[in-house]
């Protein structure tokens, strides 16, 4: 899942996967802005079949978090 979630976000944002942990913050760290990570999280739905709520998003600040909740919702 991790090796999923790095890869479309490495492809979208311009970056190595290999910067990419999950600890990574999405903003500070991989520098995504509003768009990207919207951009990314359409992407991430499609991928997985989930469906991220606005207060979901707001929740999200790092790569880890995202993985957490796809593999939480896909259970």
């Amino acid at each position: 899942m991790l090796e999923k979630v790095r890869k479309h976000i490495a492809e979208l944002l311009g970056i190595k996967e290999g910067i990419i942990t999950p600890d990574s913050k999405l903003v500070e760290d991989l520098k995504a802005d509003s768009l990207d990570i919207v951009q990314m999280l359409i992407v991430l739905e499609d991928e997985f079949n989930v469906e991220f709520s606005d207060d979901e998003i707001a929740s999200l600040k790092t790569v880890g978090d995202i993985v957490a909740f796809i593999e939480k919702k896909n259970k």
